[in-house]
C-alpha cells in the first residue's frame, strides 16, 4: 500500500491547544458572519419564487438588465452574472402571475432595451410553502444523519467517543457554512447535499483513528499520559491513510470547481471546504477525548508537551 508517511512521531496531543483554538476561532468567524449577514443565503429552493437564466446575444451589464426589468414592476430582482458577461440569473420574488405569462413578460421587457434578443434558457418555479417544508426537510435531514452517527459511535466504541464525534461534525457543518457566508454562495439542494456528504466523510475519517486508537489501547496501559500516548500513536499511524484520502477527494473536488460549471461551483466550493475541515477535525477530535477522561478523573494535566509514545 502507498505511504507518504511511514514511521512518524508528530506531537499532535502536544499541540491540542492550538487545535482547539483554531476551531473556536473558525467558528467564531463562520457564525458571525451568518448573523451579520441576516442569517444564511438561502437559494430559490429554500424560499420561494421564480428563477429565470437569460443569455443575451452581446454583454451586457447588471444596470442593463435591471433597468429592463424595471419596466414590468415584478419587485426587487436579484440579478447574477452566470459565467459570463452575456448570461445572468434573474431570482424574482413571490407574483400571482402565471409562470409562462411571466417568463414572457420578462423576455419581452429585456429585449425592449436595445441590447439584441434575450434567450430564456431555463426557468424555475418555487412556492412559499414549498420552499419553507425544504428549509425544516434540509434541517432534519443533517441532525438525522448526526443522531445517528451519534448512536453508532456509542454502541461501536463509547459514548464519550460518540458525542466528540458528533461535536467534530458539527464543527465541520458550521465552518462549511460559515465559508459559503463569507464568500456570499446560495444554500441549496446541491449544496445540502454536498453538507450531507461532508458528514459522512468526516465520520469515515474519525472513526479510522478511534478504531486504531481502540486497537492500540487494549494493548496499552489506561493511566492518562499513556491514553496520551497511544491517541499521538494512533494519529501517527493513520496518518498517511488520512491524506492520501483527503488529498484525492480534495483534488477531485477542486477540479470540479474550476471546470463543473456555474452550476456546480457552490456544491464544489462546499466540497473543498468540507474535505479540508473534515480531516483536520479527525486529528483534532481524538485530541478532544484525552482532555475529556483527564476531566471526567479530575486529574487535567498542567500543560505542557505530552510523550508521543506509551
Amino acid at each position: 500500500m502507498l505511504q507518504i508517511f511511514v514511521n512518524t512521531n508528530y506531537d499532535f496531543v502536544g499541540k491540542r491547544r492550538w487545535f482547539y483554538a483554531a476551531s473556536l476561532g473558525a467558528m467564531i468567524i463562520s457564525i458571525a458572519s451568518i448573523v451579520l449577514h441576516g442569517g444564511l443565503n438561502y437559494g430559490i429552493d429554500f424560499t420561494g419564487g421564480t428563477l429565470i437564466q437569460v443569455r443575451y446575444e452581446k454583454a451586457v451589464t447588471v444596470d442593463h438588465v435591471r433597468r429592463g426589468l424595471d419596466r414590468i414592476q415584478l419587485g426587487t430582482a436579484v440579478i447574477q452574472q452566470f459565467g459570463d458577461p452575456q448570461e445572468y440569473l434573474i431570482r424574482l420574488p413571490q407574483s400571482d402571475r402565471k409562470s409562462d405569462e411571466l417568463t414572457k413578460s420578462v423576455q419581452g421587457a429585456l429585449s425592449s432595451t436595445g441590447d439584441g434578443a434575450v434567450e430564456i434558457r431555463r426557468v424555475e418555479f418555487v412556492g412559499p410553502q414549498v420552499g419553507r417544508d425544504l428549509q425544516l426537510q434540509a434541517l432534519y435531514a443533517v441532525l438525522a444523519g448526526m443522531g445517528g452517527i451519534l448512536v453508532y459511535v456509542a454502541i461501536r466504541f463509547d459514548y464519550r467517543g460518540g458525542v466528540v464525534s458528533v461535536l467534530a461534525l458539527a464543527h465541520d457543518v458550521v465552518v462549511t457554512l460559515g465559508a459559503l457566508s463569507l464568500t456570499g454562495r446560495e444554500i441549496s439542494l446541491p449544496v445540502l447535499a454536498a453538507l450531507l456528504t461532508i458528514v459522512g466523510y468526516s465520520i469515515n475519517d474519525t472513526i479510522v483513528v478511534f478504531d486504531r486508537i481502540r486497537e492500540t489501547r487494549g494493548r496499552g496501559t489506561r493511566r492518562g499520559p499513556g491514553l496520551a500516548g497511544l491517541i499521538n500513536t494512533a494519529i501517527n499511524q493513520t496518518l498517511s491513510r488520512t491524506l492520501l484520502t483527503s488529498f484525492t477527494t480534495f483534488l477531485s473536488a477542486f477540479v470540479l470547481f474550476l471546470f463543473g460549471g456555474e452550476v456546480l461551483r457552490d456544491f464544489a466550493f462546499a466540497l473543498v471546504i468540507g474535505v479540508v475541515t473534515g480531516t483536520y477535525s479527525s486529528v483534532a477530535a481524538a485530541a478532544l477525548i484525552l482532555d475529556w477522561e483527564n476531566w471526567s478523573r479530575g486529574k487535567a494535566p498542567a500543560g505542557g508537551k505530552v510523550p508521543a509514545k506509551a
